[in-house]
């Protein structure tokens, strides 16, 4: 099968790898009709994560057919469309049991090498599901492909965010990042009712795509964006701020913006160590700071129903539609700025 593979720092290309086949009773082969580049594949695309070797199969957001299925999968058979979470968990443990699905003891991840377990990524023509039944969920008919997609990552990502923000009806709301989920965490803030979203990112094509889901720009190359939030906010600060970027500055520009006993919500993924934040500032204004993953298997029955009934409109932040060989050439466009989310289909 064809699949896009980690070759070195800033390529990736096209190989074909051994069709994956059903090695424990609770796995699937789903053959893909749909994947994405995420923006935490650029992380590997530039030698930030560690133990990444030449052909890794990359790729943790996808969906598509169930085309075989071990003898001990319950609630899925040949032909069933799903959605597959970027994480596989075993659906049995301690924090499974409750639904903690992103603690999972024995946590897997897709196409994200020794870090997360080196399972093989769903960039690619077929790829292995293990712990199927927890890990594979089937969207509403009604949705497309594109729809759907992104319930197995980047947007539980934006909804455990918004989740953790503790936002209120009629409440101030800031985002850093108009990335794919610093977008769709503004499309999940404002399920909430509050009555501003300020989105914060220093590419004006990105600030225009906030713009029109409702939030309100606000380019950093046009002053400090702490003192302007607290001014428009009667100098209090923003009731929740969010981070969806994963950079150290991006996190602690949050400490300028929120209130004395706000929410710092954060889903950016941060892959050096992070120092030098305002411990005492936190401590003694109190703030509520949050961590969190996307928990697809959490959460991607509410997102499905959000989305069928028309609140949310993921798809709407796909700006380039490739072919599954082109995958080198989406990297490149997405590291560049040139694409805002790429999705390669075989």
């Amino acid at each position: 099968m064809k699949a896009v593979c980690y070759v070195e720092t800033k390529r990736v290309e096209v190989e074909d790898k051994t069709k994956p086949s059903i090695q424990a009773p609770t796995d699937a082969v789903v053959k893909v009709t749909t994947a994405a580049i995420c923006g935490s594949d650029l992380h590997i695309y530039h030698d930030r994560m560690p133990g990444f070797t030449k052909g890794v199969v990359l790729g943790h957001e996808m969906m598509g057919i169930v085309e075989d299925a071990g003898k001990e999968v319950r609630h899925l058979k040949e032909g069933d469309r799903v959605v597959i979470s970027d994480l596989a968990a075993c659906g049995t443990c301690w924090y499974c049991r409750r639904r903690m699905f992103v603690n999972c003891i024995n946590m897997a991840g897709f196409g994200t090498g020794p870090m997360f377990g080196n399972l093989s990524g769903g960039q690619a023509e077929y790829v292995r599901v293990p712990f199927a039944d927890t890990n594979a969920g089937i969207p509403p008919a009604a949705l497309t492909d594109e729809q759907a997609l992104f319930a197995g990552d980047i947007l539980v990502t934006g909804y455990t965010c918004a989740k953790n923000a503790n936002i209120q009806t009629g409440d101030t709301v800031v985002v850093i990042g108009c990335g794919p989920v610093g977008i769709l965490t503004q499309m999940c803030a404002q399920l909430y009712g509050p009555a501003r979203v300020f989105a914060v990112d220093m590419v004006e094509s990105r600030l225009q795509l906030a713009k029109s889901i409702g939030s309100i720009p606000i380019n950093p190359k046009d002053g400090d964006v702490g003192p302007r939030i607290k001014e428009m906010t009667g100098f209090r600060g923003a009731d929740a701020v969010m981070e969806a970027v994963g950079n150290e500055a991006a996190l602690a520009s949050t400490f300028t913006m929120v209130r004395p006993k706000g929410t710092i919500s954060v889903v950016g993924v941060f892959v050096e160590p992070t120092a030098n934040l305002p411990v005492g500032q936190a401590f003694f204004s109190e703030f509520n700071l949050r961590f969190g993953l996307g928990d697809s298997p959490r959460y991607r029955e509410e997102v499905f129903a959000l989305t069928e009934s028309g609140r949310l409109d993921p798809a709407r932040i796909i700006s380039h539609r490739l072919k599954l060989e082109d995958g080198p050439k989406g990297y490149e466009m997405f590291d560049k700025k040139e694409a805002f989310k790429v999705i390669l289909k075989p």
